[in-house]
C-alpha cells in the first residue's frame, strides 16, 4: 500500500515528483524516497518518515534529474527503515519503486543470491531490482526485462524502473495493484493514483491487468501480458487540483466530513426523479440481471463492511431480499456455499482493495448471477471487472479515516435497495416515501453538522480515556462500529462496539466509572428496548452520551449522562445521519489528543496488500 510517481520530463522532475509524493501520502507514510538520473548517473535520497522528510533532504542536496522515480510507503516487509526505503537499487545501475506484495521473494532472492547479488534490505521489492539488473546483463533491454521479470513474480505489484544508462525513459508494469499514465506536453508521467498526476496533467491513461508501459518524454507505448502493443484510451480526469486541498479547513478529515452533504448530492444526482429511481442508473443492461436477483452476498473490508452491513437490513428489511454480509479478507479463505439467483454485491472507496479484488476474481467461479461494485472510482480494477456498478461520486478523500466513502456508500446501497424493492413489487407509494426521504439526507446532514460546536465541547470528556464502548440497535448497530472504529483510528483510544441487546451477555463488565459509553438512539420500534439497556448502563455506573433522534422520547436524569438531540428524518436514512455526529466526536477527541487526524499511525488509506 505505497504511493508511485515517475517523470520523464524536459525540465526538473523532482518538484514534480515531491509534489506528487505528497498528494499520495494518504497510501503509506513511514518512509520516502527518490531517484532520479543527473548529469553524473543514478542519485537516491531515501529517509524514514513522512514525505516532508523527503523534501527537506532534498532541499539540502541540490539535487536536479528529469528523469526520476519517487515513492511513498506503508510498510509490509521490514521495519520502516532509510534502508527498506523505496526505490531500491541494484549495482548502482537499475532502480525500481514498487506497490504491492511479492509472495516468491524468498525463493528469488535465494537465487539472485545464489548469482552473487548483495541484498540490503528486508524488502520483498529489492529481488525485483536486481532480476531486472541480471536480465539486462544477459542482452535484454530495459523493457524486455521488465516483462520478464513480471513473468517471474508472483502476487501483486505496480511497478517503476529505470536504469542508469537510459535517461529519459521508465518503464512501469501493474497486475492486482493500479497504476496510470498521465500525458503532457513534452513529459509523460506515472502514478498509483491519479491525485499524484493532476498537479501536471488531467489526461489520464488506465493500464489494463498485466500491462507493461515505457514512458519517454516524446512517447508512450503500452504492451499487454503477452508482448502485444496495445492502445489504452485516454481520458480526461474531471478531478481538480482545489478537490485534493485543505482550504480553510485544519484537517483534511474536518473538510471531508463538512463535504458530506454535497457529496451525498451528488450521489443521487440524475438518478431520482418525480419520487422514483429513474431508469438504467445502474446500466442499460441492469434491469435483466437484477430481475433475476433472489439474495445477495455483500463483500468488503473495513468502513465498506459497515456500510454493507446497514444495507442488510433495508435490502431484507424494505426489499425482502435474503441478504449476507462478510468481510472480504475472511471471504477469499473458506468455501462459500453460493445459491441460484445471488447477486456477488462489491464495496470499495478505492476500488482496488485487495481482499476485495480478488474475493470477486474469486467469485466469478462460483455460480453468482452476476457482481456489482459500488465505487468512487470509475476507471479502478472493481469497477472495470464487475457486470454493473454504480459510483458514488464522493470525490477525492485524503483522510485516513474514511467519513464520506461511508454516508456516499449508504447513499448507492438505498438506491439499489429501492430498485430491487420496485423490482420485487414493493407498493408504489412506500416507494415514493423512502425516495422522498433519501432526497432530503443531504440537507438532514448539514442540519447534523451544526452540532459541531456542542460536540467539540463534549469530546473534552474523553481526552483522559484509553476504552469507550459504544451501542447501537438494528441499522444502529453498524454505525456504532463505525463509531468505534473512527474513535480508534484516529484518537488511538481502545474502542468496541456492540449491539445494545448483547450488553448483558459480556460487556456490561466492563461498564464503570471510567467507561464512556457513546449510544445512538433513533425513533423506531426499538426505543423502548433500548431504554433499558441504557439503564444497565447508569446503574452500573457508567457515564452514558447518548446522540438521539429528535423526536424520540428520551431523557437522562442525574448526572450520569449526556443527551444530544439530533434530527435524522426518518428511520431509513437515519444510519447516515447519525454517522456524522460520531465523526465529529472522534475528530475532535483526536485534535485534543494531539494525534495526527489525516494519517494515523501504521494506518493507510487504499490497502492494496493482502
Amino acid at each position: 500500500m505505497c504511493g508511485i510517481v515517475a517523470a520523464c520530463t524536459q525540465r526538473d522532475a523532482i518538484p514534480i515528483l515531491l509534489a506528487g509524493l505528497h498528494a499520495l501520502e494518504y497510501r503509506g507514510y513511514d518512509s520516502a524516497g527518490l531517484a532520479v538520473l543527473d548529469q553524473d548517473g543514478l542519485k537516491r535520497l531515501r529517509t524514514p518518515g513522512k514525505v516532508a522528510n523527503l523534501d527537506a533532504l532534498y532541499q539540502a542536496s541540490g539535487l536536479h534529474g528529469r528523469t526520476g522515480i519517487a515513492h511513498t510507503r506503508w510498510a509490509t516487509h521490514g521495519a520502516p527503515t532509510e534502508a527498506n526505503a523505496h526505490p531500491h537499487v541494484s549495482n548502482d545501475t537499475v532502480a525500481v519503486v514498487h506497490n504491492g506484495i511479492i509472495e516468491n521473494h524468498a525463493e528469488l532472492r535465494s537465487e539472485l543470491q545464489a548469482a552473487g547479488y548483495t541484498f540490503t534490505s528486508e524488502t520483498d521489492t529489492e529481488v525485483i531490482a536486481h532480476l531486472v539488473h541480471k536480465l539486462m546483463a544477459e542482452g535484454l533491454d530495459l523493457r524486455a526485462a521488465v516483462t520478464e521479470a513480471t513473468h517471474r513474480l508472483r502476487g501483486a505489484y505496480a511497478i517503476a524502473v529505470l536504469h542508469r544508462d537510459q535517461p529519459g525513459r521508465v518503464v512501469g508494469a501493474r497486475r492486482g495493484s493500479p497504476l496510470c499514465v498521465g500525458i503532457g506536453i513534452g513529459e509523460h508521467f506515472l502514478g498509483s493514483d491519479v491525485q499524484a498526476l493532476i498537479q501536471v496533467t488531467n489526461r489520464i491513461v488506465y493500464l489494463d491487468e498485466g500491462d507493461i508501459v515505457e514512458i519517454t518524454p516524446d512517447s508512450l507505448s503500452v504492451h499487454d501480458s503477452s508482448g502485444r502493443e496495445v492502445t489504452r484510451k485516454v481520458r480526461e480526469s474531471d478531478l481538480s487540483r482545489d478537490a485534493v486541498e485543505r482550504g480553510e479547513f485544519r484537517h483534511y478529515m474536518l473538510k471531508e466530513i463538512f463535504e458530506q452533504p454535497t457529496a451525498i448530492a451528488n450521489t443521487l444526482e440524475g438518478r431520482i426523479a418525480d419520487g422514483r429511481i429513474l431508469p438504467n442508473i445502474f446500466g442499460v443492461d441492469a434491469d435483466q440481471l437484477l430481475r433475476k436477483v433472489q439474495r445477495v452476498h455483500i463483500i468488503a473490508c473495513g468502513t465498506s463492511y459497515h456500510a454493507g452491513m446497514v444495507a442488510r437490513y433495508w435490502l431484507e428489511g424494505i426489499a425482502g431480499i435474503p441478504c449476507s454480509v462478510e468481510v472480504a479478507s475472511e471471504y477469499r479463505y473458506r468455501h462459500v456455499v453460493v445459491p441460484p439467483d445471488t447477486l456477488f454485491l462489491a464495496i470499495s472507496q478505492s476500488g482496488e482493495t485487495a481482499d476485495t479484488l480478488a474475493a470477486l476474481r474469486d467469485g466469478r467461479a462460483s455460480g453468482y448471477l452476476g457482481s456489482f461494485a459500488i465505487c468512487n472510482v470509475p476507471e479502478s480494477s472493481l469497477v472495470r471487472e464487475s457486470d454493473l456498478a454504480l459510483m458514488t461520486r464522493a470525490g477525492p478523500e485524503i483522510g485516513v479515516a474514511s467519513t464520506k466513502a461511508f454516508t456516499t456508500q449508504l447513499s448507492a446501497l438505498a438506491l439499489l435497495t429501492l430498485e430491487l424493492a420496485r423490482i420485487r413489487g414493493v407498493a408504489a407509494d412506500k416507494l415514493a416515501e423512502l425516495v422522498g426521504e433519501l432526497t432530503t439526507l443531504p440537507q438532514r446532514i448539514n442540519d447534523a453538522l451544526r452540532l459541531e460546536p456542542a460536540i467539540a465541547k463534549l469530546a473534552e470528556a474523553f481526552v483522559d480515556k484509553h476504552h469507550a464502548l459504544f451501542l447501537g440497535r438494528g441499522a444502529q448497530y453498524p454505525v456504532a462500529m463505525e463509531g468505534a472504529l473512527k474513535l480508534k483510528e484516529i484518537s488511538y483510544i481502545h474502542a468496541e462496539a456492540y449491539p445494545a441487546g448483547e450488553l448483558k451477555h459480556g460487556p456490561l463488565a466492563l461498564v464503570d466509572e471510567d467507561m464512556p459509553v457513546i449510544a445512538v438512539a433513533p425513533n423506531n420500534q426499538l426505543l423502548e428496548k433500548l431504554k433499558s439497556n441504557l439503564e444497565e448502563v447508569r446503574a452500573r455506573g457508567g457515564q452514558l452520551y447518548v446522540f438521539a433522534d429528535a423526536d424520540a422520547d428520551l431523557s437522562l436524569n442525574g448526572n450520569r449522562g449526556q443527551l444530544m438531540k439530533v434530527d435524522a428524518g426518518g428511520n431509513f436514512i437515519a444510519p447516515a445521519v447519525f454517522t456524522v455526529p460520531l465523526q465529529l466526536l472522534a475528530y475532535h477527541v483526536a485534535v485534543l489528543r494531539g494525534t495526527d487526524v489525516d494519517q494515523p499511525r501504521n494506518l493507510a488509506k487504499s490497502v492494496t496488500v493482502e
